[in-house]
């Protein structure tokens, strides 16, 4: 997916499921916040997307991160994300089907912002991605490294 042009903001989405990707991506659209949407459909992808060659120059301002991924797993992704300077402060969502604690547990322990059960209801699903995309875009005050 191409990132849009004139957009203030960068929402990366790592979700290799077509269908909780487009609902994710509808609940964003919803939500007009002003965002452009990139999608990652497996951890490899998303790790080169972020730091590999073909990456862009513009960080995302936010990450949805499912854990269940093939090639990385989405806990993997996230170690990589806080590993670099470049990601470290970028707010991460797990968004996921897992209920496991040991995931939720690793997630907090590895960094991530936020944990996501991804509802099984339709309009839940999207209300709770479109609370979490404005709250992390709009209403939050993102750390940028200031001063100290």
């Amino acid at each position: 997916m191409a990132i849009l042009q004139g957009q203030s903001r960068l929402i990366l989405i790592i979700e290799d499921n077509a269908e909780d990707e487009r609902l994710t991506r509808r609940a964003l659209k919803q939500s007009e916040v002003p965002a452009a949407i990139h999608v990652a459909h497996d951890g490899r992808e998303a790790i080169d997307f972020l730091h590999g060659e073909g990456r862009l120059p513009h960080t995302p301002d936010l990450i949805f991160l499912d854990i269940k991924l093939p090639k990385y797993n989405g806990l993997e992704v996230l170690e990589k994300i806080r590993a670099h300077k470049e990601t470290a402060r970028v707010p991460v969502v797990m968004l996921t089907s897992s209920d496991d604690w040991n995931d939720i547990d690793q997630s907090y322990k590895l960094g991530a912002n936020s944990f996501i059960r991804k509802a099984i209801d339709i309009d839940q699903y999207m209300e709770d991605v479109r609370i979490a995309g404005v709250y992390w875009t709009v209403i939050n005050i993102a750390n940028q490294g200031g001063p100290g």
